[in-house]
C-alpha cells in the first residue's frame, strides 16, 4: 500500500478545498491536561510543512473557562515564522484586545443556533451573544482583520433536540449582518444527516446567503461526518473544517465526540481528485507524533491504516 487511493475525479465536486484546520484549537481545549506550550507550537509548524494553509492557533479566552488555552500570549509569538493563516477565536472584547495586541488577522467568533447551549456555553441568550459579537466584529473589521462565524448545534441539541432549519439560518444571516467574511455551520452532536445538509444549505442560499461565504463543520458521533461533508461538496460547499488526528470535541456539550480527522478528510478528498495541498503522509506522521504526546492512540482510521497501529 503506497498510502494514498486511487484517484477518480468529479467534475460536479469543487476542484479545491481550503482544510480549516482547527486541531490545536478546537482539538486541544478538550484536553483534560495542558498540553505544554512547545509542544502546540511544533504542533502548528508541522500541520503547516503539511501543507494546510489555514490553521485555528488558540483562543484567547479567560483561563477560567479554557484553561487548556492560557498560553495564548505565549504562544501565538512563537508562530510568527508559520506560513499559513493563523485564525484565533476571540469571546468578546477583552479577547479581541488580547489578539489585536499579539498582530493577529483573522478573528472568529462562535455563536449558537440555540437557547439553551447559548446559554451554557456564553452565560446569554442568542440574542444577547449577538449583541455581544457586535463590537468585536467592528473593531475587528476596522482593523482590517478577516472574521469567521462559528456558529454550533445548527442540526441538534442535547437539551432542545432536533434544530429548526428555519431558527438555524435566522442566526446565520445574524452573524453575517454583523459583519462576519463567512460562516461555518457546526454540527456539534454530530447528529447530522446528508439530507439535512443538503436542506440547510439550500434554505441559507435562498435567504441570500451565498455557498462561497459557508463552511462546514462535522462531528463524527453517528459516523456520518464524511458523507455529510459529500453532501455539502455536492452543493458547492469549498471550506470545510477538519480536526489532525480527529482531536477535539466539546466542553460544554458532553454529548459531542471528536470532530472529522483531517487525514480522513484529506482521503476521501485525494479519491475525488480534490485539490487540498496536504501531503497526508506527513499529516499522518504529525498525528502519529501528537498522539505520542498526549499518551494515547489517534481515533482517526487513516492515521492508523497508515501508520499500522490499531
Amino acid at each position: 500500500m503506497n498510502g494514498l487511493p486511487m484517484s477518480f475525479a468529479d467534475e460536479s465536486l469543487p476542484a479545491r478545498i481550503r482544510i480549516h484546520e482547527v486541531g490545536a484549537r478546537d482539538g486541544l481545549q478538550n484536553e483534560k491536561t495542558a498540553v505544554p506550550t512547545h509542544v502546540k507550537a511544533e504542533f502548528v509548524h508541522r500541520l503547516a510543512a503539511a501543507g494546510l494553509t489555514t490553521i485555528e492557533a488558540t483562543s484567547f479566552v479567560h483561563p477560567k473557562w479554557v484553561p487548556q488555552l492560557a498560553d495564548a500570549e505565549e504562544l501565538f509569538p512563537l508562530l510568527a515564522d508559520v506560513e499559513a493563516a493563523l485564525p484565533v477565536l476571540v469571546p468578546n472584547e477583552r479577547g479581541l484586545d488580547r489578539a489585536l495586541a499579539l498582530g493577529a488577522t483573522r478573528i472568529a467568533v462562535f455563536g449558537s443556533a440555540t437557547e439553551t447551549f447559548a446559554s451554557r456555553n456564553l452565560n446569554r441568550t442568542v440574542a444577547e451573544s449577538l449583541a455581544m459579537f457586535e463590537p468585536v466584529v467592528a473593531r475587528a473589521k476596522d482593523h482590517k482583520a478577516h472574521v469567521r462565524g462559528y456558529l454550533s448545534m445548527c442540526f441538534g441539541d442535547p437539551w432542545e433536540g432536533p434544530v429548526p432549519v428555519h431558527q438555524v439560518v435566522g442566526v446565520a444571516k445574524a452573524l453575517l449582518d454583523l459583519g462576519c467574511d463567512e460562516l461555518s455551520l457546526g454540527d456539534t452532536i454530530g447528529v447530522a444527516t446528508p439530507g439535512h445538509v443538503r436542506a440547510l444549505l439550500s434554505a441559507l442560499n435562498g435567504e441570500g446567503v451565498a455557498t462561497d461565504r459557508i463552511g462546514v463543520h462535522f462531528h463524527d458521533t453517528y459516523g456520518q461526518a464524511l458523507s455529510n461533508t459529500l453532501a455539502a461538496l455536492q452543493h458547492g460547499v469549498s471550506t470545510v473544517d477538519a480536526s489532525a488526528g480527529g482531536l477535539g470535541g466539546c466542553p460544554y456539550a458532553k454529548s459531542a465526540t471528536g470532530n472529522l480527522a483531517t487525514e480522513d478528510l484529506v482521503w476521501m478528498l485525494d479519491g475525488l481528485g480534490i485539490e487540498t495541498g496536504v501531503d497526508l503522509a506527513d499529516l499522518t506522521a504529525t498525528s502519529v507524533w501528537m498522539a505520542e504526546q498526549l499518551g494515547r492512540p489517534s481515533p482517526s482510521r487513516t492515521v492508523r491504516a497508515l501508520s499500522h497501529k490499531e
